[in-house]
């Protein structure tokens, strides 16, 4: 199956239209996780040509809102997207060069999801994110 019908089958189940910008805006998501608003912008439009960023940022609501995108981001960062949705996955971030890239949230249980005092909350999801130096940044010379 393609990704295209994939992601068609997606909004299907969705409840939503498929439109070109919809379809483009999660092909964009889907080869660059992590990426920006004006990266998905500039995919989008390479893609289809003159589109508005306003389209761009309503269609990202959208499939945010319906749960076919996850919007993340990291304190101190702008807003990113991602395709991997469903599953409570946390990201590991450089702060040397902001490479972000997807962690599982632990080995075995989630214990993640189960605070010290839950204050009354049905918790479903757990945001953490991990901030260190990736392994590029590690070797380079200016950390030495």
């Amino acid at each position: 199956m393609s990704t295209t019908s994939a992601f068609e089958q997606m909004l299907r189940a969705a409840s939503l239209r498929i439109t070109a910008p919809r379809l483009a805006v999660l092909t964009a998501v889907h080869q660059h996780p992590h990426a920006d608003t004006d990266t998905i912008v500039n995919r989008v439009r390479a893609t289809l040509g003159a589109v508005s960023q306003q389209a761009v940022y309503d269609v990202l609501r959208v499939l945010t809102s319906a749960g076919l995108l996850r919007r993340i981001q990291p304190m101190g960062t702008v807003a990113r997207y991602e395709t991997r949705v469903g599953d409570n996955h946390h990201h590991l971030v450089c702060r040397i060069c902001g490479v972000i890239v997807d962690i599982e949230c632990a080995v075995g249980d989630a214990p993640c999801l189960t605070p010290f005092d839950h204050r009354g909350f049905v918790v479903d999801e757990a945001e953490v994110i991990y901030w260190g130096h990736c392994p590029d940044c590690t070797t380079s010379p200016s950390l030495s």
